[in-house]
């Protein structure tokens, strides 16, 4: 490694965890082409920002983010705080030629994604480079399913089915976060986790979605303004006040794909018993795949030219052919959810070094954030067929 690629990042809960855990991980289990330094930490809160950069290895803090990003030993921000905060922050970012990382959705909005793409694309000539972090991209089961369809090991694709279930909002007196606000958030169960697959969807399948019906759903119309907050959600109390949920906590939808393919895509909060189940199951007319990332090391995978007799067959996906797990444990000691996040540090860094185009890139996410668009405004015109 002959230069460093210097980092800051913005926010430091959940996602902060994830990605700082990726940085400092990457550079010991892959060989980069730019050396990593965790350089600056920003968050609003002194004690809080200062505490978590001394829990997760970072160099300094900043109590703005703009000092970050004005910093001359920035070379790269990490975005990881709500979505109403992305476009501002990256552009700016931008601005300064600094690359950036921006956690998913892009944005709370297709204009406001349509000005980071715009302000990526500008970026790109003068050699800054963005990226939106959709992680499952890099689980390795997921990674080899996009193998074997770009392999055209399943023919013609005809079916799509992505689905995210959680359950951590079942409870009605779960407390309000940022992640029940829209003007924070920019939507709930669709853009929290739906945003992951369609991505994912479009992704492997290596088509776009063009048209959507839909519906969105709030089952649970207001929440206790505190409480316990435990992970995602948390317990409130019952005689408090109370605030109202204003984004959706379940969206369903069918899609036309760019082709023949269609699609039936589902996602909620309010799912018992599944706690990160997201899946993916594609059908071709020559095999099909399947994907749960509760079983996340497995890919499930049918070839119709083993006959009338054959089923499904999971394949194990840790030997050293399958991608990133070469770099880790002897095979069948599985990864888990912390390795998606290092394998886009390593393919964020890789492209940098290259001064290639990481992806997803803005343009990309671009494309998700229409689907959403779209699938909102066909739920609020009677699930009327939309265009994306």
């Amino acid at each position: 490694m002959t230069e460093t690629l210097r980092i800051g990042m913005v926010g430091y809960a959940f996602m902060g965890a994830a990605h700082s855990h990726a940085w400092r991980t990457a550079p010991r289990f892959f060989d980069l082409p730019l050396a990593v330094e965790m350089t600056a930490l920003a968050g609003r809160d002194p004690e809080r920002v200062a505490a978590a950069a001394g829990k997760f290895g970072w160099d300094s803090v900043e109590t703005d983010w703009r000092r970050l990003v004005e910093r001359d030993d920035i070379d790269l921000v990490d975005i990881c705080v709500p979505g109403n905060l992305h476009a501002e922050i990256a552009i700016v970012a931008l601005e300064a030629g600094k690359h950036v990382l921006c956690e998913k959705p892009l944005a709370n909005s297709v204009e406001e994604a349509e000005q980071m793409t715009a302000a990526a694309e500008t970026a790109k000539a003068h050699g800054a480079l963005a990226m939106c972090g959709f992680s499952y991209r890099r689980t390795p089961a997921l990674s080899l399913a996009k193998r074997l369809v770009d392999s055209g090991a399943l023919g013609e694709i005809r079916h799509v089915r992505a689905q995210y279930l959680q359950d951590w909002l079942t409870d009605e007196n779960a407390p309000l976060t940022w992640r029940l606000d829209k003007s924070k958030s920019g939507s709930g169960s669709l853009g929290d986790i739906g945003a992951h697959i369609i991505d994912a969807a479009q992704w492997i399948s290596g088509s776009n979605v063009t048209g959507v019906s839909a519906i969105l759903e709030t089952f649970v119309k207001e929440r206790p303004v505190g409480g316990d907050f435990v992970g995602l959600g948390g317990h409130g109390g019952t005689d408090g006040p109370k605030g109202p949920v204003t984004v959706d906590d379940a969206a369903v939808f069918t899609a036309r794909f760019e082709g023949n393919a269609i699609g039936v895509f589902e996602a909620t909060r309010f799912a018992l018993g599944r706690k990160n189940a997201m899946r993916l199951e594609l059908n071709g007319s020559k095999a099909s795949v399947a994907f749960d990332f509760e079983d996340m090391n497995s890919l499930w995978f049918y070839d119709s030219a083993d006959g009338p007799n054959s089923g499904f067959r999971k394949i194990q996906a840790t030997e050293p052919e399958h991608p990133y797990t070469g770099n880790w444990w002897p095979v069948g000691h599985g990864l888990g959810y912390e390795h998606g996040f290092t394998h886009q540090v390593v393919d964020l860094v890789n492209a940098i070094g290259a001064g290639e185009q990481p992806t997803p890139s803005f343009a990309d996410a671009l494309q998700v954030q229409k689907v959403l668009a779209a699938v909102e405004a066909s739920a609020a015109d009677e699930s009327r067929w939309t265009a994306v």
